[in-house]
């Protein structure tokens, strides 16, 4: 009998809360990025704008991808896009 596997799937099921977590603050940070660019003045502002959109969309996607890579369950999303 393996009394690791229990242990596992907590770390597991731990790993991906975490993961959740990140990707709902990396989606808050994409629309907040975008909503700044809305409001953007000037060259600056918006040059610094569209680098925050290119950056929080690539930190999604790739915690997305991350995601989809873990096999098994996961928790339930609580007001995130699923």
């Amino acid at each position: 009998m393996d009394l690791q596997q229990p242990e596992q799937n907590k770390e597991d099921y731990s790993r991906k809360r975490k993961l959740k977590e990140e990707i709902a603050d990396a989606l808050k940070e994409w629309e907040s990025a975008k909503r700044y660019f809305n409001y953007a003045l000037g060259h600056e502002q918006v040059d610094y704008a569209i680098h925050a959109i290119i950056t929080a969309e690539k930190r999604y996607t790739m915690l997305l991808s991350k995601a989809k890579k873990m096999k098994g369950s996961w928790p339930q999303w609580e007001g995130v896009a699923e």
